[in-house]
């Protein structure tokens, strides 16, 4: 057996064992107590059709192997896919499908799957009596399809289907015929691009517009990858019965969306144009939107829409023209979409910011206003003729409006229903119930003049979900039901009828793995349990868990969740623990939201690599997910003081725990990921708070990223001192304590290129500062090869035992 090694680049601090070079190690495991939970057995996705009545419970690994990773793979204008299979090389499969009645007992195995099944997107019928799925053969992507009522799947296609560019079909309005993606008979070999002569150079034209892009990944680069890009990404669209024959629906061309009309008459088809781009991605390449009858027939080109190189600053800037196409889900066959009134600049003062218009078929009259928003459109939720909501956002305010408007009187101004700070998570008024309509569309659920809001319920002294009614004659809500658990959390997901006041809820505790539960509003009944998924984590229920809250020096009030070992004596407080801090920043607009908190202790005790939950059972004291927000009032931008209110989290965070009398505050370790990680760089570099540290996947130095990051959206040259000040890559000549660097070889994350880790640890090892590097083989933004994932967890065990223990 082929064993793959990890490169590991090693620079101990001076005054312990000093290695200065390359080290070569197989894959290690963790210790025992922590093996025992990151190898546990994964529960299965639950879904339920929208009757009540069927369950489709879909498994999968708990991880990928490493030899999930180690494919073929071509990684062009942002897309990474596997050329052989066709299909993004990042997917990951269910490996097993059982269905069950909502009233019945065991889930029932679904007959005549592939061997060794690799299936993806799973996508239910119109009428919800089958699922359709794509396998992964090894060798290409076939189409399937389940059905509910014999339990048994069958495979419709041989190995052709293309979902290069994501689904690769979509389901005819009569549940008995799929739209899909086929690779073409006459499909041209790839070029390969490492040796292919160049017939001349590589020439990009600034023309004096401003071109503020982002850092994105896997570009096209040259003729040779635009050939490749057209290669991979064209189809054949064909109908395919559930007998296995087909038709040809549309020629070859680069399809990147079907989307039939509620009615199933007409088709929005999408395609990629040229222009391609070397500076941005696939999605702001030129596209053509054409609506066409259900048999293929054009009727008319909605939007032409061009290479979207250059947009104006702000989170907020969009493209001009027509954008955000979609089909009122309420109607048989209408087209609603937005157009920006401010030339799509965030900058500009205007009265509105976009309109919407709806466009009916066969698109022979002119589009119809619909109504005009004062801030950006975010979304429309369908009701019926005289009933929608709208939502617009402004992301500089963080402002969130709610508004009810009359479509069929577009004269009328919408009403406004809610309108707050997005991140005031108390005030959130939740989310509207839908139901599916005669088309099978989602559409608000109405019960007269009554709508329904489901909200998690989050407050200053708790979290108690519940379920308003909204009068929408007087904007008035009425409480049908808050949930009253003090030792649980009641998730709430929808009505299973509205009518007798069923809802689908979802139970758990610290200890109480998550499982799913038929709620009656109307009837005092306890609730009725119907799934029965075991607690795989046993060995860490006794472990004590809180939520705690504290203050930061300036009054921003903060939380964490504290683990302490099990048998830990708080009261006596003999032993002093040393403490590990995982945490991630967010930026805020102001104190009072940036003071909320979603944390509640009775959340299930998911332990996984992306916190420091393991080491409760390696007799450290972990405060996990601690409040590290970031905050700019009024005109000042949070991170113009982001290294000073880190260090303030941090020592808030710290002094907490150590008022307690739990821990030795000269043993602290602090952790991230991503921007958690740069995070970690900051506060080992400007503070003297902790004894180590470990950052995974992060950016270090923001000149890299010099047209915005993270939630910044200023330009280098507009903040260079809060760019510079806020680089650990500026300031690595003031490191001087552990650092355990950890990142993915093939990260796919805007802005934490592979290189800023290793351009960080080569400053910090030329300057003399102890460091630990280690790559990950195959390993993206997120970890997922098994393999990777127990030897990160070893690798962040033996650092902190050697620095804290």
């Amino acid at each position: 057996m082929k064993i793959t090694k990890l490169f590991i680049l090693i620079c101990i601090a001076v005054g312990l064992q000093e290695i200065d070079a390359q080290e070569n190690l197989t894959y290690q495991l963790p210790p025992e107590s922590i093996l025992r939970l990151a190898d546990f057995e994964r529960a299965p996705q639950v879904v339920i059709d929208s009757n009540n009545e069927n369950m489709l419970f879909s498994y999968r690994s708990t991880y990928k192997s490493l030899a999930d990773l180690n494919q073929q793979e071509i990684s062009l204008a942002g897309l990474r896919v596997n050329p052989v299979t066709n299909i993004s090389s990042s997917i990951t499969y269910v490996n097993n499908l059982k269905v069950r009645k909502v009233n019945g007992d065991e889930p029932v195995q679904v007959k005549g799957l592939p061997a060794n099944p690799r299936l993806t997107y799973l996508t239910w019928s119109p009428d919800e009596s089958k699922v359709a799925f794509a396998h992964n053969t090894g060798e290409g992507i076939e189409l399937w399809v389940m059905d509910f009522e014999t339990v048994t799947a069958k495979k419709l296609t041989e190995a052709r289907v293309n979902a290069n560019l994501g689904n690769p079909f979509n389901w005819y309005r009569d549940s008995q015929s799929l739209l899909v993606r086929l690779l073409p008979e006459n499909r041209p070999n790839l070029i390969d691009s490492k040796n292919a002569l160049p017939e001349g150079p590589i020439i990009s034209v600034s023309d004096g517009s401003k071109a503020q892009n982002r850092t994105y990944q896997d570009l096209l680069k040259n003729p040779t990858d635009e050939a490749n890009f057209v290669t991979l990404t064209t189809s054949e669209l064909y109908r395919v019965q559930l007998d296995g024959t087909r038709s040809l629906f549309k020629a070859a061309d680069m399809y990147a969306n079907e989307n039939f009309s509620p009615d199933g008459s007409y088709v929005l088809i999408t395609t990629i144009q040229r222009p391609f781009s070397y500076i941005v991605p696939i999605s702001r390449f030129p596209q053509l939107n054409v609506v066409y009858t259900s048999q293929g027939d054009a009727v008319k080109i909605i939007s032409e829409v061009p290479l979207t190189e250059v947009l104006p600053k702000g989170f907020m800037a969009v493209r001009t023209g027509i954008r955000a196409i979609s089909w009122r889900s309420d109607e048989p066959s209408t087209l609603c979409y937005a157009e920006a009134q401010d030339e799509g600049d965030p900058q500009k003062e205007v009265e509105f910011r976009d309109a919407l218009y709806l466009w009916k078929a066969p698109f022979t009259d002119k589009p119809e206003l619909l109504t005009k928003t004062k801030l950006r459109f975010a979304e429309i939720i369908w009701g019926n003729a005289n009933t929608a909501v709208l939502q617009e956002e402004w992301y500089d305010t963080r402002m969130r409006r709610l508004s009810i408007i009359d479509p069929a009187k577009p004269e009328k101004a919408p009403r406004l229903f809610n309108e707050r700070n997005f991140q005031d998570i108390y005030a959130d008024p939740g989310y509207f119930e839908t139901k599916k309509n005669e088309y099978g569309k989602y559409v608000l659920a109405m019960d007269g003049n009554k709508l329904f809001l489901i909200g998690e319920g989050h407050t200053s002294d708790g979290q108690y979900p519940f379920i308003d009614a909204l009068d929408i004659k007087t904007l008035k809500t009425n409480r049908l039901y808050q949930s009253a658990y003090t030792d649980k959390i009641e998730e709430i997901f929808d009505f299973t009828n509205v009518k007798t006041g069923e809802v689908l809820v979802r139970l758990q505790s610290k200890n109480e793995y998550p499982n799913y539960f038929i709620r009656n509003l109307k009837r005092r009944i306890a609730p009725v349990q119907i799934t029965h998924f075991p607690n795989p984590f046993a060995s860490i229920e006794h472990v004590y868990k809180e939520v705690i809250k504290y203050k930061r020096e300036d009054g921003v009030e903060l939380t964490g969740t504290l683990y302490l070992p099990e048998g830990y004596d708080r009261e006596a407080k003999k032993e002093k623990l040393p403490l590990l801090i995982w945490a991630y920043p967010a930026e805020y607009k102001d104190k009072n939201s940036a003071g909320q908190s979603t944390a509640n202790p009775n959340e299930f005790t998911f332990p996984y690599y992306g916190s420091f939950v393991y080491w409760v059972t390696r007799g450290y004291a972990v405060l996990d997910d601690a409040a590290f927000p970031i905050v700019g009032e009024d005109k000042e931008e949070p991170n113009d003081t982001f290294v000073e209110q880190l260090v303030a989290n941090a020592k808030a965070a710290i002094d907490a725990v150590d008022a307690l009398g739990y821990i030795n505050r000269k043993k602290v370790a602090v952790g991230g990921h991503s921007y958690g990680a740069f995070m970690t760089a900051n506060l080992l570099t400007h503070s003297d708070l902790f004894a180590c540290g470990i950052a995974r996947s992060g950016a270090y130095n923001r000149t890299l990223t010099p047209f915005g990051f993270q939630r910044e959206q200023r330009n280098y040259w507009e903040a260079q001192e809060v760019y510079n000040a806020m680089s650990p890559f500026m300031h690595a000549d003031k490191m001087k304590i552990p650092m355990l660097l950890v990142h993915g070889e093939a990260d796919n994350n805007p802005g934490t290129f592979t290189l800023q880790t290793e351009r960080y640890f080569q400053a910090l090892k030329g300057l003399g500062a102890p460091a630990r590097l280690v790559i990950l083989p195959k390993e993206m933004h997120g970890y997922v090869a098994r393999e990777n994932i127990l030897h990160l967890l070893w690798e962040q065990d033996r650092f902190l035992e050697q620095y804290l223990k």
